[in-house]
């Protein structure tokens, strides 16, 4: 198997995804919220790249069983139901609902890479579950990160580097790529202490001044669930019986 890590979706267009397996890592929020979502019983969540686009899907497509979540600039969206916290996604407000989201950084990055034939959501919360189903398929895998407005994050990146560490245990032959060896080495200096490093990141310090540190809490839990959200069809489920057995 290989592995390499893109640091940010603005590097490649959607056909570079075709046909690959793909694991997207937005750590702040996006990646903790589906997951959030799909452990309270969510029966989908449909990832946008616009806004408008968001807003034109949820009209007709879920027979009133949708609700709009999702962000911009860290902020619930005018007219949206739900922001980007995990902690709105209860099981009282979502079971059974279709989510349209949208997100600056996460929910394009999906989008992004549409095309893959493989693609899975992933965070600190569920690094053993995501690195399982990658070595059950044996495939070469690419990571994906969000980044943040383009550009890299420091917080995407550790969480890569956990990943391949994971990896390694369960397949000693793992071939690595430079972005691969390069977010080893961050997680290796930055990764010891998760809540502090995004307390210390560029993107957890505006989440702390909009008033949202609790999620950096909520995001820096490691391995809290086995919950692997699988993207295809262009939505966002829990993985099916017949890719995880």
């Amino acid at each position: 198997m290989k592995c390499n890590v893109i640091i940010s979706p603005s590097f490649l267009d959607e056909l570079y995804y075709a046909g690959k397996t793909i694991v997207v890592i937005d750590v702040l929020r996006a990646s903790n919220t589906i997951i959030t979502a799909l452990n309270n019983g969510a029966k989908e969540i449909v990832p946008v790249a616009s806004i408008e686009f968001a807003v034109k899907v949820s009209g007709g497509m879920f027979g009133g069983q949708t609700l709009l979540g999702g962000e911009r600039n860290t902020k619930k969206i005018d007219g949206f139901a739900l922001g980007n916290s995990p902690g709105e996604y209860s099981k009282e407000i979502i079971y059974g609902k279709s989510i349209v989201f949208f997100t600056t950084n996460g929910s394009r990055a999906i989008a992004k890479a549409k095309f893959s034939e493989n693609l899975f959501i992933c965070s600190f919360s569920n690094l053993a579950a995501i690195a399982k189903q990658l070595a059950k398929l044996n495939l070469d895998f690419e990571i994906l990160c969000a980044g943040r407005n383009n550009s890299f994050s420091l917080e995407d990146s550790i969480c890569a580097g956990k990943l391949i560490l994971y990896m390694q245990e369960l397949d000693q032959n793992l071939e690595l790529t430079d972005s691969s060896n390069a977010c080893l080495a961050l997680n290796k200096s930055f990764g010891k202490d998760i809540l502090k490093m995004l307390k210390n990141c560029d993107h957890g310090k505006l989440l702390i001044e909009n008033g949202f540190e609790e999620d950096l809490i909520t995001c820096s839990k490691v391995n809290n669930t086995k919950v692997v959200p699988f993207f295809r069809e262009n939505v966002v489920k829990l993985m099916p019986n017949k890719y995880s057995s």
